[in-house]
């Protein structure tokens, strides 16, 4: 077993700054080596203050340079896929920004590739560490649910109401609100339902979008209404939305549940709020379920409230298996079948038919 994993780290975004890198310091075992951005201004000023000995401004050249056992990967979204095959070609370990890529097939082969290598790789899926979501499932795998009959997930921002440009919203670079909080949504539906079988979707982009300079540009979705069919007869709305009003709770997620045995709700948001509801069969209203103190615990608190950085956020879990040879969950294959339904989802709300999840296949 080694005794450190030495990391380098593409991106030097406020999310590297805010997110990954903090978290990274809290594993002892974990020692960020490099760094490489873009602008080698802000990634000096990333190495300043986060102590990292080497900066790059070429992924490439640090793949060969540093001496590195793993990588964090969260450049934009298709910058995913080259970064993640030669940091695989290199036999390094990987954890890489959601979605996983552009393609279900590129995501596909990001994670056959991830397999062979025998290397530990991971989608950073933020959700699925936060205290409202574990309890959620810790409560369905214990029964509260039982037989599920249909759930609504709706994940809500408002940062693309200016009409600003945002790279996530230029088809180049992202995948619009559907790959960027829908990618959240499907995993977080695959998760705690389980596979998806078919989609029937309804994108929209009604504002419009300027580039850097000012110039009108074609934008990817904004606002994305998916309804779900599981494999299991469960049925599920996704809603996901960059022009909502979330006035100053920053962006807002709110789940409903039912099955046969009860139903549960949750709703979070950033400045604060973190509830989780629930009534079991032949309860007349919905009781606030306290969280677990096991599953409150954090890491610490940065820019964000406290509940959104548990313990077993995605780069410290990552570092660990690393070191203890575990295996990791959301992997690359999670990645891949997030990103078969976000294909569907497009070709759905294209051709106006449900989509067959995995094979492009028309359902009707």
């Amino acid at each position: 077993m080694p005794e450190r994993v030495r990391v380098g780290m593409i991106g030097t975004s406020w999310w590297a700054e805010g997110y990954h890198l903090p978290i990274l310091q809290t594993h002892p075992g974990a020692e960020i080596v490099a760094v490489c951005g873009r602008s080698r201004e802000r990634a000096e000023a990333i190495a300043g203050q986060f102590h990292i000995p080497s900066l790059y401004t070429d992924y490439r050249e640090m793949y060969e340079k540093a001496e590195l056992d793993a990588v964090v990967i969260a450049g934009p979204d298709d910058l995913h896929y080259p970064m993640t095959m030669a940091a695989l070609d290199r036999g390094l370990h990987v954890i890489c920004e959601k979605p996983l890529a552009t393609a279900a097939t590129g995501a596909e082969e990001m994670y056959r590739r991830a397999e062979a290598a025998k290397v530990k790789h991971m989608v950073n899926f933020t959700l699925r560490w936060l205290p409202t979501h574990q309890f959620l499932f810790q409560l369905i795998q214990e029964g509260f649910l039982g037989r599920i009959y249909h759930v609504n997930f709706r994940h809500l921002a408002g940062g693309q109401r200016s009409g600003r440009y945002a790279w996530r919203l230029d088809p180049r670079y992202g995948g619009g609100s559907l790959g960027d909080l829908g990618s959240h949504s499907i995993d977080q539906a695959r998760w705690l339902v389980g596979e998806i079988a078919r989609v029937s979707a309804h994108l929209a982009a009604p504002i419009p979008l300027t580039d850097p300079h000012g110039a009108p540009i074609a934008s990817a979705n904004q606002t994305a209404m998916v309804l779900l069919e599981f494999v299991n007869g469960a049925q599920g709305v996704i809603h996901v939305s960059g022009l909502a009003n979330v006035g100053n709770r920053g962006a807002v997620q709110l789940y409903r549940l039912d099955g046969a045995g009860g139903a549960l709700e949750s709703e979070i948001d950033l400045a604060g709020v973190a509830e989780v509801r629930g009534a079991r069969q032949g309860e007349t209203s919905l009781a606030t379920l306290p969280i677990p103190e096991q599953i409150q615990r954090a890491a610490g608190t940065r820019d964000a409230p406290a509940h959104l950085f548990p313990q077993s956020t995605a780069d410290y879990q990552f570092v660990e298996a690393i070191l203890k040879d575990k295996p990791l969950t959301p992997s690359f294959y999670d990645g891949w079948k997030t990103q078969q339904v976000i294909e569907a989802a497009v070709e759905s709300a294209n051709s106006g038919k449900w989509i067959s999840v995995g094979d492009g296949a028309q359902a009707n």
